[in-house]
């Protein structure tokens, strides 16, 4: 296969999760944005979304569309409900202060990912898609007549990589909407900006940190739903999403939406084709290069403002 072939492919596989990360890493950037909470538990409320998804679908039988469908609604909620419930029992009781919050999330980190070992096991275990087809993809090739579009067999992609990419753009469509155009996300960008005018205008602060944690962690436990039939839930997935999303919030400007999806294409894209030409490892690596450097260069992010 050509050149050309091989870079829509990559494209195509850092679109995926460029559309991932932009799901995983605007709950973060949301949490840290509104709450000044770091909450290194994100990667797990993520894994949590893939596990219950699998737990869901083998309850449901019949086709797989059902019990997916189910996963979509029910795993987020879920997930959604018990960061509500560690937000009230744990971080409130802290204050949300945030070098303590730290410390905290960590110990939420290890408490969910052995509960999971526990009760899941140590298996990578397979999600069947609701729809898996393979689609061929045309490609321009000069022949004896002239430029041609081919349909060679072999290069394509599946359906559900599309659907993704397609779910997650609407998702992250949603999620602005109800940022700009709702009086609930009126609310959390009042308490992002000011958590004592909030306070003092009424606002009940301590039920906006419940929904802006629950908000994040059910963006993460939706973005596992959507690639868990590409990439198999298990116990320890979540370590990989929570360093891409650091590294996407940081580049991108901590608490700042547009900044964390501008981000989350560039490292989605590059990862995808660094790690089709060359490996995955060095995709890592240049990474975290991107970030030491947007760091020393602009350290609020492209898009963050300087703390005064």
């Amino acid at each position: 296969m050509e050149f050309g072939p091989h870079l829509m492919l990559a494209l195509i596989e850092g679109a995926v999760t460029a559309a991932v990360l932009a799901l995983t890493a605007s709950g973060l950037s949301l949490v840290f944005g509104v709450m000044r909470v770091v909450n290194i538990a994100h990667g797990e409320f993520f894994m949590l979304g893939a596990v219950i998804a699998w737990w869901i679908t083998q309850g449901i039988g019949g086709h797989p569309g059902w019990g997916f469908a189910a996963a979509l609604v029910a795993a987020p909620l879920l997930v959604s409900a018990l960061a509500v419930v560690a937000d009230a029992t744990v971080l409130r009781r802290l204050s949300h202060d945030p070098e303590r919050t730290i410390v905290a999330t960590i110990g939420l980190l290890y408490i969910i990912q052995q509960l999971t070992l526990m009760s899941y096991g140590p298996e990578a275990r397979p999600v069947v898609a609701p729809f898996d087809a393979r689609i061929a993809l045309p490609w321009p090739e000069r022949g004896p007549e002239g430029w041609q579009i081919g349909w060679p067999w072999g290069f394509g992609t599946t359906v559900w990589k599309l659907a993704v990419i397609g779910a997650a753009a609407v998702m992250v469509g949603a999620l602005w909407l109800f940022m700009a155009r709702t009086r609930a996300g009126l609310v959390l960008r009042a308490t992002q900006a000011d958590r004592e005018m909030a306070t003092a205008f009424g606002i009940p602060v301590a039920r906006v940190y419940a929904l802006t944690f629950g908000l994040g962690a059910g963006l993460a436990a939706l973005a596992a739903v959507l690639i868990v039939p590409i990439r198999q839930a298990h116990y320890l997935m979540g370590g990989d999403p929570l360093l891409l999303s650091f590294v996407v919030v940081i580049i991108g400007g901590l608490g700042s939406l547009p900044g964390t999806l501008l981000a989350a294409v560039l490292i989605g894209l590059s990862d995808g084709i660094i790690s089709v030409f060359f490996s995955p490892t060095l995709a890592k690596i240049i990474a975290t290069l991107m970030v030491a450097l947007v760091l020393v260069v602009r350290p609020q992010g492209l898009f963050g403002t300087r703390a005064p």
